[in-house]
């Protein structure tokens, strides 16, 4: 990632993922369109992938009348640790630190829970849908490369890895499970729940109080859980991208 100026940024893995020279940008207003448009002309980007706040309709618009296509929702909820106790978990998985020799077992998982996810690569048609699911791995992948001793976990059923999550600190007041993912044949087990659980207590661990996560609008089934844990929701992005043909290869 290469930072370029405090808003919008030339994101290299990104154009190493897909061949082509991609910008990032996040809480994009209407006022601050203009200079990223004309960053993106200087910079010969291709593809611009860009987040405005959801009540923020005015930045929506705004983009929306100059080309960008919606791609997805995102929501942000969040959960007060102090006031709030972590469930007991009586799930199948046990969750637990993932071991160095068990990387292969993970982006297996990875590659399966992710293939066909329709984030904001997926729903872009000018992207390729292989690319598309390698890059949530290779997320996962480089997770396993930095992590620390115990903010990895895998959830293991009978000797076999199910699911993953992964967690980081933002602040001295706030942690995230920012990246996870269960297997496909063992969804609906409620083996998230056993995720949520060793996630609010590994938070808990470092002194934060509070949790945030993620997840795409559609995903019924997880704000579902989240709501029943005592989530609430706390802010959303909508996710736009916009093609520049003129530096594009495609």
């Amino acid at each position: 990632m290469n930072l370029v100026s405090s808003d919008v940024f030339v994101s290299d893995v990104d154009r190493e993922r897909f061949g082509a020279k991609t910008a990032r940008i996040i809480g994009l207003t209407a006022e601050g369109l203009s200079s990223t448009l004309n960053f993106c002309a200087k910079e010969k980007i291709a593809l611009l992938i860009a987040r405005c706040n959801l009540s923020d309709l005015e930045a929506a618009q705004a983009m929306e009348k100059e080309g960008f296509l919606l791609m997805d929702t995102l929501l942000y909820y969040n959960i007060d640790l102090i006031r709030q106790a972590v469930p007991d978990d009586h799930g199948v998985a046990q969750v637990r630190p993932i071991r160095a020799d068990e990387e292969d077992e993970m982006i297996a998982v990875a590659e399966e829970s992710f293939r066909g996810y329709l984030g904001h690569y997926h729903a872009d048609q000018r992207l390729d849908n292989d690319q598309c699911d390698e890059a949530y791995a290779d997320w996962a992948h480089k997770a396993f490369t930095s992590r620390s001793s115990d903010n990895f976990l895998a959830g293991e059923i009978k000797g076999r890895i199910v699911g993953f999550g992964v967690l980081r600190m933002n602040n001295p007041d706030e942690g995230e499970m920012f990246l996870g993912g269960i297997h496909p044949d063992f969804q609906g087990q409620g083996i998230y729940h056993s995720f949520l659980c060793k996630a609010m207590e590994w938070c808990l661990s470092k002194n934060a109080k509070k949790m945030v996560i993620s997840t795409q609008l559609k995903n019924i089934s997880v704000q579902k859980v989240l709501m029943k844990f005592g989530f609430e929701i706390s802010r959303g992005y909508y996710t736009y991208h916009k093609w520049f043909d003129q530096f594009a290869s495609d």
